[in-house]
């Protein structure tokens, strides 16, 4: 076991040239880093995800029932032994080919069979209460760790730094763990991605005693997350005005700072400024990488959000995002369960209904309009 340690904290990685892991220990008169502060995380992050448990159930509920909020979730797909079958052994996307194949089985319409699949799918969805929670759980966070963090930006190495290191990185590995059990997105393994560089990032910047850069990059990032997450409390919350007024807010400050400060900052000193000081090792081209990468995922983040900014404006409000986890259609899905019908209606066109081309139902296995 020494000789893994040994070999895992090799002074020739993780440490500039001339420089070794005696220079790094606390003195009088100077406080470093020291890696074994980092095991504390992994028991931390447990205590976070248990109290964001009883913070969602006895504060953020409350919250949420007290703004109207309800906690039924989507509608309810009819029971049919049939469908569920193909449903929890087969697919839950049925091409066109199956489709047809249990219209005739069943003596369904295909539009009907699809609206069941869709709402099936939904139905294993969190509730519009259980996303506010969620919700209200990061943005009390991040408005916490942000406030705490943003104190120490110009200050020497203090404990407290420490405590907000430790802290941070407990966080998006409760975070790393929780997202299986979280609100499933379409981003998910874009995030998953984005938490396994974040606790890399923040391990190696600690450990490196980049913890400078390391604080700029966590704060920066808290400051366009806490109006992200309220922006989506007001969205579940229906109160459209202030959802779009914080999205706006959030827009540009998402966009100034990873776009901006980010790269013109942050990467210009870790790439640049600090190869001309202490020039690069092993753990630092690792750091810089991650940097990188990170700067690609804000590109990416930047993108859908202009997107959704640019069908905010043409709507008059901010509908969903790219990542919604609700699947929806031009169907009234709210309405009563679909019933069989006596008829199966093929796809031919007997007589062209304006909206889509057809007799009133999409032809087989088409997607319904807005499904993705």
């Amino acid at each position: 076991m020494a000789g893994i340690l040994a070999w895992f904290w090799n002074e020739r990685f993780w440490l500039p040239h001339n420089v070794t892991w005696a220079d790094l220990k606390n003195t009088d008169e100077a406080t470093f880093p020291q890696a074994e502060d980092l095991y504390l995380a992994c028991p931390l992050a447990f205590c976070i995800f248990m109290i964001r448990l009883v913070f969602e159930r006895f504060i953020a509920r409350p919250c949420a029932l007290g703004l109207k909020i309800q906690a039924n979730g989507p509608q309810k797909a009819q029971p049919n032994a049939i469908l569920e079958k193909v449903f929890t052994a087969i697919t839950k996307h049925p091409d066109e080919k199956r489709l047809e194949g249990l219209s005739k089985q069943l003596d369904w319409d295909v539009r009907t069979i699809q609206r069941w699949f869709r709402q099936r799918r939904n139905q294993e969805k969190p509730s519009t209460l259980a996303r506010f929670c969620e919700s209200m759980w990061r943005f009390t966070f991040y408005l916490y760790i942000f406030t705490y963090g943003v104190r120490f930006l110009k200050k020497p190495l203090t404990v407290d730094i420490h405590y907000y290191y430790i802290l941070e990185l407990s966080f998006y590995l409760s975070l790393l763990f929780s997202q299986f059990t979280d609100i499933r997105r379409k981003d998910f393994l874009i995030m998953f991605l984005h938490h396994l560089a974040t606790i890399t990032l923040i391990t190696f910047s600690y450990v490196n005693n980049m913890a400078r850069v390391g604080t700029l990059v966590m704060c920066l990032h808290d400051a366009a997350d806490v109006l992200m997450e309220v922006a989506k409390m007001a969205n579940y919350a229906k109160c459209q005005r202030l959802c779009n007024l914080l999205f706006v807010m959030f827009a540009m400050v998402f966009v100034s700072s990873r776009l901006g400060v980010y790269p013109v900052w942050i990467l210009n000193t870790t790439l640049f400024e600090s190869w001309e000081i202490v020039g690069p090792y092993p753990s630092w081209w690792v750091f810089n990488l991650l940097l990188i990468l990170l700067q690609f995922l804000h590109s990416f983040w930047s993108y859908l959000i202009v997107k959704i900014a640019c069908r905010a404006i043409s709507r008059g409000k901010v509908s969903k995002d790219d990542r919604s986890d609700i699947e929806s259609s031009s169907d009234e899905d709210n309405g009563p369960p679909p019933a069989p019908v006596q008829k199966h209606y093929n796809s031919t066109t007997n007589g062209t209904n304006k909206a889509h081309g057809t007799n009133g139902y999409l032809s087989a296995g088409a997607p319904c309009p807005d499904e993705h």
